[in-house]
This record gives C-alpha cells, structure tokens and sequence, in this order.
C-alpha cells in the first residue's frame, strides 16, 4: 500500500495536504464545542428561573399544607396557596423549557458548523485520496514485472499527452506492439511519474 508518493515534491504536497486536512476538522471541532459551551450560557436565565419557580412552588405548597391544618377554614385558606404554589410551577416549567430550547440551539449549531467542513474532506478530498492510494499502489506492484510494466505502459499510452509520447517514441504504440523492451520501460516509467513514483529498475 503506497501513502505517498516518492517524488519529494509530491509526497511533500501530499504531507501538507493531510496535515491540513487533520487541522482543519480538529479546528472545527474545537470551535463547535466553544460555540456549544457559549450557546449554554444562555440557558442561565432560564436555571435561575426553574431554581426560582421550584423553591417558590415548595414554600407555598408547604404554606398550604400547613394552613389546611386550621379547623373549620383551613381548606379555604389553604387554596389561594396552592393556587400560588402551581403559578410558581408554571414558572419553574417555563424555565426549563427555556433551557432545554438552548439546549436544542446548541447542538442545532454545532451540526451546521460540522456539516460543511465534513463534508468537504468526506466526499471531496477523500476520495480523490484514496483514489491516488489506490493507483499508486496497483501501479507500484504492477512495475515489478514484465507483464506490470506492459500493462503500465499501456495505460500510458492511453492516458498520456501525444507529446510525451511522442517524445518517447516517434510511434509508441508500434514499438509497444512490437514488444521494445526499452520502450516499454519509459512508457512505463512516464505512467509512474504521473503518480509521483519511481520508474521500474532497467531490465
């Protein structure tokens, strides 16, 4: 399996190219975590409120159930606290509703900041990747024989500007044909090139 290519060049490009790439979804991740954490803020109003509405609701409830304990007219004065006490809850409710819509916000932001950036190295600099590894790799094993290297040389018959050809040979495909061995060899080697890899050894 070939990672990078042999040409220094390349395979320096290549480096960069993925340490980038590591950089750019670990910056992302950080800054949707800092958006994450500063969104959350906003949830404190709405805290306050619940801690607010429950101990309100508690005191009144407990108000309530100690005036019911009055005879006679205990159950009267008991309900405008316990009136109060769901008032309060009501409170407490809107608080944590209030928080949890923060909540929501929070991680709607955080997708939006990751789906943009992780789609671009998933489904553009990814597959052009692997798409290099891939080749390369066939390529690499391919140039260690003769029938590797005809192959290789075919393809760059096929792939290559006439000019490099040309440059080769006056007729490439008739010395390919025709099994020249030497030319067969820099075909090889131009497709090698295209990749960043070394030519096959002289045989």
């Amino acid at each position: 399996m070939r990672f990078y290519a042999d040409k220094r060049s390349t395979s320096f490009r290549q480096l960069i190219s993925d340490l980038f790439v590591v950089g750019w979804v670990a910056f992302w991740v950080w800054a949707s975590f800092k958006v994450y954490a500063t969104v959350l803020k906003l949830a404190a109003p709405g805290k306050a409120l619940e801690d607010a509405g429950t101990n309100m609701a508690g005191g009144l409830s407990d108000a309530g159930d100690k005036v019911d304990n009055v005879p006679a007219v205990g159950g009267q004065l008991a309900t405008p606290f316990d009136k109060a006490a769901a008032a309060a809850q009501s409170i407490a409710d809107a608080g944590r509703a209030q928080q949890d819509a923060v909540h929501n916000l929070a991680i709607a932001m955080v997708v939006l900041m990751l789906v943009v950036p992780t789609a671009l190295v998933l489904f553009v600099w990814l597959p052009l990747r692997i798409r290099w590894i891939r080749r390369a790799s066939i390529a690499w094993a391919q140039r260690r024989d003769r029938p590797g290297r005809d192959l290789l040389a075919l393809r760059a018959l096929s792939n290559q500007p006439m000019r490099k050809l040309i440059g080769i040979h006056p007729d490439p495909a008739a010395a390919w044909r025709e099994n020249d061995s030497a030319t067969i060899q820099m075909l090889a080697g131009l497709e090698l090139k295209t990749l960043g890899l070394r030519p096959p050894a002289p045989q």
